[in-house]
């Protein structure tokens, strides 16, 4: 009887089997939970993490954004409102509009331009006040664009030739033919102008821009655009004088026949007084002016200007000349060199004449010429057959040319840099479609290392900073 009731007492023979798979149930189910509520954990703190690195990053930028702005009305200030005595950073507090409440700050680093750039670089480091260990650095780099931006600038009408390459920008504020090649924006300020006889017209009503040009060249042609205030290309003449006179080479009149600079690849500048000029046919200019002036030196005494002698391209930069002037020979270093004599007078103001080979000791940026003309930018009438000028050219008042000498032919001209004539620009000069004097071939090559780093002094164009870079951490 007792075994029996024992026996209707007797439990299931699987009910320990379902207890123990329940057991094994709930521990996965743990598991995965501890393992989902870790993954959601570590999800919050990296979205957390990443809210916090965004707003210090947001903070850093507002760094850069005031001081682009800073810049854009005191272009020269890279203290930020300092003593030029002060070092940075410079630290600012970032608040919230919203609420008028401090929640961050960034920290400016300001580098200013090197000698011979206007490139300024910006670095800001921002934090919240919540979490100051997270920082965020942004890094810009703004540079005013210097108005050698263009390979060719006139303001007046051009003609290129068919044998003639421009690589660069080209602007012109009157109108252009254009039988050449070109390689970049073609620009003229007019819709329609009259051709002139000297551009082989008749004359005649034309279009901005004209000519047998190549489809691929005529492709960058752009007209009507907005004209180039001529009169901002040059600096103060007065300005570089006086730092010449200051810190750089400073020649008064000669009492000659003017100066001769010759540079060397040592990063020297001889000079001399021209004493006799070499004869030879008279020239006409493009304003059909006779010149019975002699292009060419031929004797010259070495002068003393420095100790020791031959002088060093001045760390300004800075060479101004009241006289008519020569400039040949190979350029290390960054100079700026002008010929006037002040107050502008047309039959007095000197041009600057070009004899010989005028090129960089290399093309890296690190060697920059600028010659400015009061008057002309003259090519002589004995230079090479084969020419190159490497600097970036402003005749100011009068024109970059080559006179017209009836039947003096060279082979090739390259200028390499920029070419700025207030007046008519020529290397040769055309009878059909016969080259009767000058270079049978002319070539343009734009210098890219002109536009944020020009010779010292050299006129800047009027739209201010404009940002290059921009990275972060």
């Amino acid at each position: 009887m007792f075994k029996e009731k024992l026996q209707s007492y007797r439990l299931p023979q699987n009910q320990g089997s379902i207890l123990i798979y329940n057991v094994v149930i709930i521990f996965i189910f743990s598991m995965v939970m501890v393992g989902a509520l870790t993954y959601a954990s570590m999800q919050l703190k990296v979205t957390a993490s990443t809210i916090v690195r965004q707003q210090a990053f947001q903070i850093a930028e507002a760094g850069i954004n005031y001081y682009q702005w800073h810049l854009a009305h005191f272009p020269s200030d890279f203290w930020d409102g300092n003593a030029s005595t002060t070092p940075g950073p410079y630290v600012h507090d970032y608040v919230d509009t919203d609420i008028s409440q401090k929640i961050g700050e960034y920290s400016l680093e300001i580098t200013p331009p090197a000698t011979g750039s206007t490139i300024t670089i910006i670095k800001s480091t921002g934090y919240s006040m919540d979490n100051p260990q997270v920082k965020r650095a942004v890094t810009a780099r703004y540079g005013v664009p210097s108005l050698a931006k263009y390979a060719f600038l006139t303001n007046t009408d051009v003609w290129i030739g068919s044998s003639e390459s421009v690589n660069g920008e080209l602007l012109a504020n009157g109108g252009i033919r254009f039988d050449g090649t070109g390689n970049a924006p073609i620009e003229s300020a007019k819709s329609t102008y009259i051709c002139q006889t000297y551009h082989g017209c008749s004359p005649t009503v034309k279009p901005g821009i004209w000519g047998s040009a190549p489809a691929g060249t005529k492709a960058f042609w752009q007209f009507p655009v907005p004209n180039v205030d001529f009169t901002t290309m040059t600096r103060d003449l007065a300005v570089i004088k006086s730092e010449a006179q200051v810190g750089g080479i400073y020649l008064p009149p000669s009492s000659a026949y003017g100066y001769s600079l010759v540079f060397a690849a040592d990063g020297t500048v001889r000079i001399y007084r021209v004493d006799s000029l070499r004869a030879h046919q008279t020239g006409w200019d493009v304003n059909d002016v006779a010149h019975n002036e002699d292009l060419d030196y031929n004797t010259r005494t070495e002068l003393s200007v420095c100790s020791p002698s031959p002088c060093s391209v001045p760390d300004n930069g800075q060479i101004f000349v009241e006289d008519r002037l020569w400039v040949e020979g190979t350029v290390k270093g960054k100079a700026l060199v002008a010929a006037a004599q002040l107050p502008y007078n047309a039959a007095t103001a000197p041009s600057i004449i070009i004899p010989n080979n005028l090129v960089y000791a290399a093309k890296d940026g690190t060697n920059i010429l600028g010659l400015i003309g009061q008057q002309d930018i003259l090519i002589s009438y004995y230079v090479p057959n084969n020419l190159e000028v490497d600097a970036a050219l402003i005749a100011q008042n009068g024109s970059a040319q080559y006179y017209y000498f009836p039947g003096n032919i060279k082979t090739k001209i390259i200028i390499y840099g920029t070419i700025a004539s207030n007046g008519v620009w020529t290397w040769s000069w055309v009878s059909g479609n016969t080259i009767v004097s000058g270079f049978q071939t002319t070539q343009t090559i734009y210098d890219s290392n002109l536009l944020f780093g020009p010779p010292p002094g050299f006129p800047m164009a009027p739209d201010g900073y404009r940002q290059m870079s921009w990275t972060s951490d």
